[in-house]
């Protein structure tokens, strides 16, 4: 598995962009196509379903030496033994946490994490002790149809202070990406440009293409 300073394409298998496809074969695909980073998002499922998910696509991630994030649920990544957990602001910072070194799941080795939407949000979680942040949404997006777009003024602004690693998202596909790589992003988070593609591993090399080595 790279190192989080070296992962570029960090993408998802996300249980609302499915369309009843196997979960497992997705992942494959996303991980013949290059992703260095997978995010299992399943919005809305009760809890056991989502390890039944992370189960299924652990071992296979593993596999590929592709690093599994499990979005939101800290105590299945501890158990299935993930490398990271995604959180955003209110399942943080507005649950009572302070310091990502709080978490079970860190202290036995996995690495978190947080969502930021403004530069502000960005210092307090680099404080906190974040792993990486990821920076959006940058334009609209149907994952978030209700947050506002940050734009490409907050990701020129990441470029330029946040040391840490950090993924612009939001609304990036192959319409959006250069901009946002010449905004001085050099890893980015997609969803839907990926997943709604009929060939998945072909879209993820699309946009590998497109982000600097």
């Amino acid at each position: 598995m790279k190192p989080i300073a070296d992962c570029r394409l960090y993408t998802f298998v996300d249980t609302a962009y499915l369309n009843g496809r196997d979960p497992a074969a997705v992942a494959a695909a996303l991980c013949e196509g290059g992703s260095d980073l997978v995010q299992l998002r399943a919005k809305g499922l009760p809890e056991s379903e989502v390890l039944r998910l992370a189960r299924v696509i652990a071992p296979l991630l593993r596999e590929a030496q592709v690093g599994l994030v499990i979005n939101d649920h800290p105590d299945i990544a501890l158990e299935v033994g993930a490398p990271w957990v995604h959180l955003g602001q209110e399942d943080f910072f507005d649950s009572g946490h302070r310091q990502v070194s709080e978490l079970p799941c860190k202290k036995a080795g996995c690495q978190v994490g947080l969502s930021t939407h403004a530069p502000d949000q960005c210092a307090r979680a680099v404080a906190a002790g974040a792993d990486y942040v990821a920076i959006g949404p940058v334009f609209a997006t149907g994952t978030k149809p209700t947050a506002r777009p940050v734009t490409l003024d907050y990701v020129e602004w990441a470029s330029k202070n946040v040391s840490i690693p950090w993924f612009a998202i939001g609304g990036i596909h192959l319409g959006t990406v250069d901009a946002v790589v010449a905004a001085g992003a050099r890893s980015i988070c997609v969803v839907s440009a990926i997943l709604n593609a009929v060939d998945i591993a072909a879209a993820c090399r699309e946009f590998r293409n497109r982000l600097p080595a």
